[in-house]
């Protein structure tokens, strides 16, 4: 009979993944049993002798952890495309393996990108609150459309990161009648005007051009927060950058919830410097609850960061997830590993 090696498994991956896993015959499953963050006392305990670790971005991988899990553990997958909630430099120096799942969430994000935009514009949660008893008015609830009309026909999008979500994002925005694109990148990296206008082309839009914040918040109808989190883009979008946003202009956030500051925002919200706010991530989370200030804004639609949650992005993911993990294990190459060095 094989030899088994131990997994922690840190939720339900569902039954399309969890076979790949449980009906294995080389590996020993630990399964958080509950549909519910998993508990710290209980991860610590499991991971004891584990050669692998599953975790979701609500799972905290750090020193204590590894040193509760002990010399056997090889590799940590996590079934996210960010790894904030890792201690990375930790798993380089003891030479651990760390797999995620990019790539596969950039569709489902940019649909909800594009779903938030229009519910902040539209008035989404002041409607749905007074539903149905209000008084109807001609102008009551009224926002700036996010389509081109005849009285206003040019609109531009501005985007905080410009990768693969930020365009998926562009490409269902073409429709609307978007035709002018701004973005800003990493300072690190040279401008490429020739490289913009092949995006252009391939979207068919006027320009797609590099700014610097100051002239993307000016400029811009809407404004996608799409850049990767991490100390380099920390509250990226402050009260300096909200002040010089248009006063019909709305602000969507689907990346990282540290991007955005919100004491700044909801202050900005209040007063009026934007119309409106859509944001499936806020600094703090999961410790945000009905009486934290953006959710209590006006015009500010808030999700709990479920901008990946379709049946078949989940699934794609934890499939993922769940093989990175078990080629880590067994010294196979990963589909997706985060290739990290002390």
């Amino acid at each position: 009979m094989p030899q088994r090696h131990k997994i922690v498994v840190c939720r339900d991956l569902g039954p399309d993944v969890m076979p790949m896993l449980l009906n294995h015959p080389e590996l020993e499953v630990i399964l958080w049993p509950e549909d519910s963050p998993c508990d710290r006392k209980w991860m610590l305990e499991s991971a004891r002798g584990a050669v692998g670790i599953l975790v979701l971005l609500t799972d905290k991988v750090n020193a204590e952890l590894l040193d509760a899990a002990g010399p056997n553990l090889r590799v940590v997958s996590t079934m996210s495309v960010g790894y904030e909630h890792i201690d990375v430099p930790e798993l380089a120096k003891r030479g651990l393996k760390l797999g995620y799942t990019p790539d596969i969430l950039t569709d489902a994000v940019a649909d909800l990108s594009v779903m938030l935009a229009l519910m902040a514009g539209r008035n989404a949660k002041e409607t749905m609150q007074v539903w149905p008893n209000f008084t109807w008015s001609p102008f009551g609830f009224c926002g700036p459309q996010l389509s081109a009309a005849p009285t206003s026909p040019k609109r531009t999008v501005g985007f905080i990161g410009f990768g693969r979500i930020a365009q998926k994002t562009l490409a269902r925005l073409v429709p609307f009648g978007f035709s002018h694109c701004l973005y800003t990148a990493n300072p690190s990296t040279p401008a490429n005007p020739a490289a913009d206008a092949q995006v252009a082309a391939k979207f068919g839009v006027k320009e797609v051009r590099r700014v610097d914040l100051t002239e993307l918040a000016r400029e811009s109808d809407v404004v996608f927060v799409l850049a990767p989190g991490g100390p380099k883009t920390y509250h990226i979008v402050n009260e300096e950058f909200l002040k010089q946003m248009k006063k019909t202009a709305v602000l969507v956030n689907t990346s990282r919830g540290t991007l955005v500051d919100s004491d700044a925002l909801t202050k900005a919200l209040h007063e009026g410097w934007l119309y409106g706010a859509g944001l499936d991530v806020v600094e703090g989370e999961p410790r945000v609850d009905h009486n934290h200030p953006l959710v209590k804004a006006p015009r500010c639609v808030v999700l709990p960061h479920i901008a990946s949650a379709t049946n078949e992005t989940r699934t794609a993911m934890a499939a993922l997830a769940a093989s990175n993990l078990i080629n880590g294990i067994f010294g196979k190459s990963m589909p997706a590993e985060l290739h990290i060095t002390q």
